[in-house]
């Protein structure tokens, strides 16, 4: 009987009784209770609606990328790496051969155009003037 009501006396110390537990918290009501500050990435709209995209894809299926950055840029580089071989093997078409001719075409006149507008800019003022102004009496002569 003595170690039964030693259990029971340490029983009582150990757990409070309810009454006292619930004049504790009346105690307490007074007290502003202390919460959590919210997290201004996750309040923020932007994340919900990035989160929510990400949820919806993930139901569908369509996760945006499968493994890291690093690894989908030397999987892009081998494909294009992979692309060009297999267009070295094959002769360009006559098509390609204009188009390019055509575009080197192009390029050459584009760079004679800005070393015209250059040599226009250090050309003093009054003679652009005077080179418009012949232009412009020949036109109505």
């Amino acid at each position: 009987m003595d170690l039964r009501n030693r259990r029971e006396r340490h029983h009582c110390w150990t757990v409070p009784p309810r009454q006292v537990i619930e004049s504790r918290q009346q105690e307490g009501s007074d007290l502003i209770k202390p919460r959590r500050l919210p997290n201004p990435v996750l309040a923020s709209p932007q994340h919900k609606t990035l989160h929510q995209e990400l949820l919806f894809c993930h139901r569908r299926g369509l996760l945006p990328r499968k493994g890291p950055e690093l690894q989908c840029v030397l999987e892009n580089k081998r494909r294009e790496q992979h692309k060009r071989r297999e267009l070295a093997l094959f002769p360009p078409s006559d098509l390609e051969v204009k188009l390019r001719r055509r575009q080197q075409r192009l390029q050459v006149y584009e760079l004679e155009q800005k070393k015209r507008s250059e040599s226009l800019l250090n050309v003093p003022e009054f003679i652009r003037v005077r080179g418009t102004l012949k232009h412009i009496q020949s036109c109505f002569s």
